[in-house]
């Protein structure tokens, strides 16, 4: 029954070869044993996914065929859940239960997936190793002395640990595609505006994604068939109806031009990351496929321009936490005084970090200086993208600098973590559909993705090329575990 895909899992079901209920005992009994020390959830709701279940096993027997009926999934907790702890992994919000879900939650359910829980993350969703959290970090299936990656640590984890059939995080600046690098499962950050944010708790507005990780690309495309397209209450999802990703992965695939920019494989990069990536690329060419080297000039700025745009956005959606309306509240004097306590005693280092840099950035004085010149740094690699989609159909990347690190390797030096979302950052700059596709492993077994990117809404395409690869490498992706 191990490590079986989301597809599978619902043919299963829907042969009756397994019921609903014996699917989420299976999982419960995997997180009581194996998740002590993976650590990828902060919620379990038992009793409500064996409800779930029973309901699903009523459903399926009378011949209902939801896209996913009794498949049950683990969500990041920074997707808002009705009735189910919401705490975005922050003391701030350790007690709140939201009153409404989601979009991708609403849609989850009306296509019959039991909510299994809610995975662990960086506080807020700012970090590259879930070692942020508030509560505790979340170790690596392949390595529990490693971390699984960030923020979407939790998500990645489970599903590597097979203690969830697929899970959804978000990707601000590489929060799902390095995580899938580093426990070596699919992950995916669709084009802007393809997967509703309503619901999703803000981190910085014009970047932040949802989007699936799962075992394969295929159980990743019908995740994204499921919670994608046109929302009304979210005012930059895409109006237009989305394709049937599924349908398109049938389709036969024409030779496509792979681009490799030469700026994402120079200095900075693993030997053991660019060996893996250079047999993945052979790997390419044999199916059919032109190698082309492209050109990103203005990638080196893509660090440093996110930097100032996704703190300054964060420095005024993290307003709203002030301990008056919901959320934990410090006793304090007076108001101002309640204010600093609360904000103080209920944001953790790296969360109070990037409000500060935020606030400068936007202040008086500075915001031509720096959140001005990182917006027009932004539009550079926006065109930077067009001219290399003009010379290739894709663009091929690492998904993260190095394989998976230690657990404390990077926390008292900011910018050595910034730096695992080198390669993954200017993707949700320009807005583009990101693939992180496990392509191979390290000497010592740590798992190693390939990024792939499309021009906007090219995901159909994007995942199309994942899936071929994927079957031609046909990798082991089970953790040394059990």
């Amino acid at each position: 029954m191990e490590h079986r895909s989301l597809l599978e899992w619902r043919e299963s079901l829907r042969r009756r070869e397994i019921s609903a209920q014996e699917l989420v005992e299976y999982y419960l009994e995997r997180i009581r044993r194996l998740d002590p020390q993976i650590k990828a959830y902060l919620t379990v709701c038992e009793e409500e996914a064996r409800r779930q279940a029973r309901e699903a096993d009523r459903r399926l027997s009378a011949g209902e065929e939801l896209p996913l009926l009794g498949v049950p999934l683990a969500i990041k907790d920074n997707i808002c859940t009705r009735g189910v702890r919401t705490t975005c992994a922050s003391r701030i919000l350790e007690n709140f239960v939201p009153p409404y879900d989601a979009t991708v939650i609403e849609r989850l359910k009306a296509a019959g997936a039991i909510l299994l829980g809610k995975t662990n993350l960086d506080e807020f969703a700012m970090g590259s190793s879930t070692e942020n959290s508030a509560f505790f970090p979340t170790r690596n299936p392949w390595d529990t002395e490693r971390v699984p990656g960030g923020s979407s640590g939790g998500s990645a984890a489970a599903v590597a640990a097979d203690l969830c059939a697929g899970a959804l995080g978000s990707d601000t600046g590489g929060s799902i595609r390095q995580p899938a690098s580093f426990c070596g499962v699919v992950g995916f950050k669709p084009t802007y505006g393809r997967v509703s944010r309503y619901g999703l708790v803000a981190f910085a507005s014009s970047l932040d994604q949802i989007g699936p990780l799962t075992r394969t690309v295929a159980d990743t495309a019908l995740l994204l068939q499921v919670i994608g397209g046109p929302d009304e209450r979210d005012t930059t999802s895409w109006p237009e109806p989305q394709p049937d990703y599924l349908a398109e992965l049938e389709k036969p695939l024409s030779s496509l031009r792979l681009g490799i920019p030469k700026e994402a494989f120079g200095e900075g990069l693993s030997p053991e990351v660019r060996r893996v990536l250079e047999e993945a690329l052979r790997e390419a060419e044999k199916l059919g496929h032109e190698i082309r080297e492209v050109s990103l000039p203005h990638l080196e700025y893509a660090l440093p321009a996110y930097y100032i745009i996704a703190p300054a956005e964060a420095s005024s959606n993290l307003a709203r936490y002030d301990g008056v309306k919901y959320g934990f509240r410090a006793p304090g004097r007076d108001l101002i005084d309640m204010y600093k306590k609360t904000r103080s005693q209920g944001f953790g280092a790296e969360v109070k970090r990037r409000i500060m840099l935020g606030t400068y950035a936007l202040s008086a004085g500075y915001y031509e200086a720096f959140y001005r010149k990182a917006s027009q740094v932004r539009t550079l690699i926006i065109r930077d993208f067009e001219e290399a989609f003009r010379q290739a159909d894709l663009i091929l990347m690492p998904a993260s600098p190095t394989p998976a690190f230690r657990l404390g390797e990077k926390t008292d030096d900011p910018l050595k973590m910034y730096l695992s979302d080198i390669y993954t950052i200017p993707v949700n700059m320009a807005g583009l559909p990101g693939l992180s596709l496990p392509v191979g492993f390290t000497e010592n077994r740590l798992p190693v993705n390939l990024q792939v990117i499309g021009p906007q809404l090219a995901d159909a395409l994007v995942l199309a090329f994942g899936r071929a690869l994927e079957a031609a490498l046909t990798l082991d992706l089970k953790p040394p575990l059990e």
